[in-house]
């Protein structure tokens, strides 16, 4: 039987939210936040924040969105009710001299001036504060008029959805509505319907990555995700095996990795939007749609997912210890080259991947490149570039990642659509989406599935299942 929930009587709310607040600050979120930085980084670069304005982060947690905010020199500030959390990520700004503040803050009443920030975003923060209509206008009323508000939020039917059904059928409903709610479209074009315009929801994967399979992943949420820890201190011993058992089989069915690892792929809705232009003393009301703020949004996507695939193959990079690094990756029989020529190799392509997709965007046939120009190529590159340093590799993965998205960006649908023969494609005409997409985009992700094959795990934070 089903109940529907409903939300909190106004009489209760005040314990509610102190149970709230109790399990956010159980655990350990500066632990458990680490692994989720590769995807916070991604979501701060689709926000388009731009250096000296303005940015407040609700429900920051340990404060990653707002590190990296203020690493790309915004003047950031993060907010949240769980203050021990607020601590280890004012530590981890003094550690980086950072210019960041936190302070603790109510997603339900947010302690800021109205129109205050240039930006104001929740990463799975502000979706599990129980009142979500307060949160909606909180959001709004503390953005300045043409500001952004973003979010990102768990939906009912992805990864994490799914992780908090079986959780639920353990513990008793504390009578708030359901937080993936804010991952529902309809209900989120609902909450944010009033001083919002060109509000766009687009659904994308977050990427659960560990260097441990499926049963010790549950159990470091068990240890350091907050809800997590309280759920199976709630029940007797059976009910936490049983828990556990469910966790583990959702955990093992959704695994990708290739190695001893885990890759779960978590959807969430990410929710980008501009506060109206009006005065903010004048009571809501029904925006008036403006000006598309991406004229393309086909090409907008298309670039998001460039970046994407460079982002994540150089977080695992990143990760890579020097003996990983100069790993060589079989080829035909062959040693090959080592992971950081491959890394730098992929990073080098970009600029001759958007040149030939800007080729057959103008109608020009491609003719001049041959599989064994690709191979000179590759040769050439690796000749040059076998003492390739990490972080010149890395370095030169996100510049040029970067102004391949920016070009991407500039295309419009008519170049999109456009074909020429192309001989790679055996001289079928291919359009220049394509030519992008089974190239500039699918390299990355190509070269990055290899390396997880052949390295197994990447390095994280070090873990001590529970005894």
């Amino acid at each position: 039987m089903t109940t529907a929930a409903v939300s909190p009587n106004i009489n209760d709310i005040e314990a509610l939210k102190a149970r709230l607040k109790s399990t956010w600050m159980t655990g350990n979120y500066d632990i458990f936040s680490r692994y989720l930085e590769p995807d916070a980084l991604l979501f701060f670069r689709r926000i388009g924040v731009q250096p000296g304005q303005r940015l407040l982060d609700v429900g920051c947690g340990a404060g990653q969105l707002a590190l990296i905010a203020a690493r790309a020199d915004a003047l950031a500030t993060g907010c949240d009710i769980a203050t021990n959390w607020l601590e280890k990520a004012r530590e981890r700004a003094a550690a980086e001299q950072l210019n960041v503040s936190f302070e603790e803050g109510d997603a339900e009443s947010l302690p800021y001036a109205d129109a205050q920030f240039d930006v104001v975003t929740s990463l799975v923060g502000a979706m599990f504060a129980p009142r979500p209509n307060l949160v909606a206008a909180e959001l709004v009323r503390v953005c300045k008029p043409g500001g952004t508000i973003a979010m990102a939020n768990w939906t009912p039917q992805g990864f994490v959805g799914q992780m908090f059904k079986i959780i639920s059928r353990f513990i008793a409903p504390n009578g708030m509505p359901s937080p993936t709610l804010w991952g529902d479209q309809a209900t989120v074009h609902e909450r944010l319907r009033e001083g919002i315009v060109d509000l766009r929801c687009t659904y994308r994967f977050y990427q659960f990555e560990y260097p441990f399979p499926p049963d010790v992943v549950v159990e470091f949420f068990r240890e350091h995700y907050g809800p997590m820890s309280r759920a199976f201190a709630s029940l007797s011993a059976d009910g936490q095996e049983q828990l556990r058992q469910e966790l583990v089989a959702l955990w093992t069915a959704n695994n990708r990795s290739e190695g001893r690892g885990t890759l779960v792929d978590a959807e969430y809705l990410e929710v980008i939007g501009t506060r109206s232009d009006r005065d903010p003393d004048i009571p809501f009301i029904h925006s008036i749609p403006q000006k598309e703020v991406f004229p393309n949004r086909r090409a907008q996507l298309l670039a998001d997912r460039l970046e994407e695939g460079a982002a994540r193959l150089g977080a695992f990079a990143n990760r890579l210890t020097d003996e990983q690094w100069n790993t060589r990756v079989p080829e035909r029989g062959q040693p090959g080259r080592t992971v950081g020529v491959i890394v730098h190799h992929v990073a080098s392509m970009y600029p001759i991947e958007l040149e030939v997709a800007r080729a057959v965007a103008a109608g020009n046939a491609v003719t001049n490149v041959t599989w064994e120009t690709v191979d000179h190529i590759n040769a050439h590159h690796a000749g040059e570039h076998a003492t390739v340093t990490k972080t010149e590799a890395l370095e030169l993965l996100q510049k040029n990642s970067e102004q391949a998205a920016a070009s991407i960006r500039t295309l419009t649908d008519a170049e999109l659509d456009r074909a020429a023969p192309f001989s790679l494609a055996f001289g079928a005409p291919v359009t220049a989406q394509f030519v992008l997409e089974d190239h500039a985009v699918r390299h990355s992700w190509n070269h990055l599935s290899r390396l997880r094959k052949l390295l197994g795990h990447v390095v994280g934070v070090p873990f001590s299942p529970i005894s």
